[in-house]
């Protein structure tokens, strides 16, 4: 049995926290890698394209990037999405609180899922607030219109934009509840996401990314390996 397996055997309310690094087993890019976003030449940095000023300014460049790099439909789920939906249905994982907006936990079988920054599969009108699917945004020549005439949004939180109180709430309710934090993929160098951890009062703190991060000092595990393999033991 490994330490994560005595761990995990051990743990009664399990919550997950997982970043880029947890889809990109799946062929989904993180921004910070040596192929990421940021590694890319554009008009403008990636930060500033998905930006909530440059959606509401620049409308047509905003899909026209946001169509390009942030819509993986077809990917699907990697070993490490597999592995949490096994947990949570053993009852052991209590949540998944992700950065990602892919949807790929759900896909995986994962019900209590917190999108922080939303999802992609969802979108509506900034007029009549109307809910549309990913296809809106795929289908429209370049800036997607509901029949209202307003645009189509993504539910996804841009740059400049504040997270969901609420979800917030209930993401530190849960990892205040935790007795077992497994975190991945993730460089814990985004807030207000990354101060949540702050609320942890548990017994074991796991950490599997391939880089450092400012919370290795007080981890009880550090595992430097690709996620989906870290976690693979525990599909069914």
């Amino acid at each position: 049995m490994t330490v994560l397996h005595e761990y995990v055997s051990q743990s009664k309310y399990i919550v997950f926290f997982g970043g880029a690094g947890v889809s990109t087993e799946s062929g989904i890019p993180d921004f910070r890698s040596v192929d990421g976003l940021y590694n890319q030449t554009w008009k403008h940095p990636p930060e500033v394209m998905l930006s909530y000023d440059f959606f509401a300014n620049k409308s047509k460049d905003f899909f026209e990037f946001y169509k390009n790099k942030l819509l993986h439909i077809d990917a699907q789920p990697n070993n490490a999405h597999l592995a949490l939906a096994a947990l949570e249905k053993s009852g052991k994982l209590k949540a998944v609180i992700t950065q990602n907006i892919d949807g790929l936990h759900q896909k995986a079988g994962s019900e209590n899922v917190l999108e922080l920054h939303g999802s992609i599969w969802r979108n509506y009108c900034l007029g009549c607030k109307k809910i549309y699917d990913v296809n809106t945004i795929i289908s429209a020549a370049d800036i997607p219109f509901c029949l209202c005439g307003g645009v189509v949004r993504p539910d996804v939180v841009l740059y400049d934009e504040s997270l969901d109180y609420d979800l917030m709430i209930k993401a530190m309710d849960h990892i205040a509840q935790a007795d077992l934090l497994i975190i991945g993929g993730t460089s814990l160098g985004v807030y207000p996401a990354a101060g949540l951890l702050e609320v942890f009062k548990g017994n074991r703190l796991v950490l599997i990314n391939k880089s450092s991060t400012h919370m290795d000092d007080v981890a009880d595990l550090i595992i430097r390996d690709n996620i989906g393999d870290a976690l693979s033991g525990f599909i069914e």
